[in-house]
């Protein structure tokens, strides 16, 4: 049985979404604002969070980026915010997806299941490889970690997944459909920036240059390429 952590304030939709993900076989533990929530995730090990971002104290944003350090599964925004600031911010800051209330059950629960199923299934991958060495990165898919000049880089599920993927076919386009359809679980629209957001994570916790990537490229209007000699220093 899978767990959720729901941090919500509105008792009403609280009960209702909790009840909800119950008779769908969840175990689920709710709590109404984030004061103690570092404690609950050490504690109860949730398999995903979902977050609302208007909270009594520490909004969602924040959460965010204090449980971050110690929690690397899929973690879901619910905003009542539909534009387009608030979703980049909250996939800038370790979001993996984001929800729009008033939130549509079946809708949280397909999302829920993908980013579960993403999370935990093997990367899809054309090489038979466990282990990519580029100069002082190492990148290992057993352990899904990822290893630059001897310290560890601290990567989300969905962040290791897009390394990986990038990362098995080296200095080669990987379009930006393929990110979207094979790791965010969605076809691409043309205005979505949900890709370009986790690349800039990456690049960001890989000490790439933000202004001037050279360790992974940006293909204005196709896609993104890992490049494979841009590791030995």
């Amino acid at each position: 049985m899978k767990k959720v952590l729901l941090v919500e304030d509105d008792e009403r939709l609280s009960a209702l979404v909790c009840k909800f993900l119950q008779e769908n076989d969840f175990q689920v533990k709710t709590l109404i604002d984030g004061e103690n929530l570092n404690a609950e995730v050490k504690s109860f090990a949730p398999d995903i969070i979902l977050l609302d971002i208007m909270l009594p104290g520490d909004n969602g944003f924040t959460l965010c980026k204090k449980i971050r350090p110690h929690f690397a599964g899929p973690l879901l925004f619910m905003t009542a915010k539909n534009d387009d600031f608030d979703q980049v911010l909250g996939l800038e800051i370790g979001a993996d997806d984001y929800i729009i209330k008033p939130v549509e059950p079946r809708v949280l629960l397909a999302r829920i299941n993908a980013l579960l199923r993403r999370s935990t299934e093997p990367v899809q991958s054309s090489s038979h490889k466990e282990q990519l060495i580029f100069g002082k990165l190492v990148i290992d898919r057993s352990t899904r970690t990822a290893i630059l000049a001897g310290t560890d880089v601290m990567l989300t599920s969905h962040e290791f997944d897009m390394l990986w993927k990038l990362a098995e076919t080296p200095s080669q386009l990987v379009e930006r459909e393929t990110l979207y359809t094979e790791l965010i679980g969605r076809e691409y629209d043309g205005l979505d920036r949900s890709a370009d957001v986790r690349i800039s994570r990456l690049r960001k916790k890989l000490l790439d240059n933000s202004q001037h990537p050279y360790r992974i490229k940006t293909i204005w209007g196709k896609g993104f390429f890992f490049v494979a000699d841009a590791w030995d220093d």
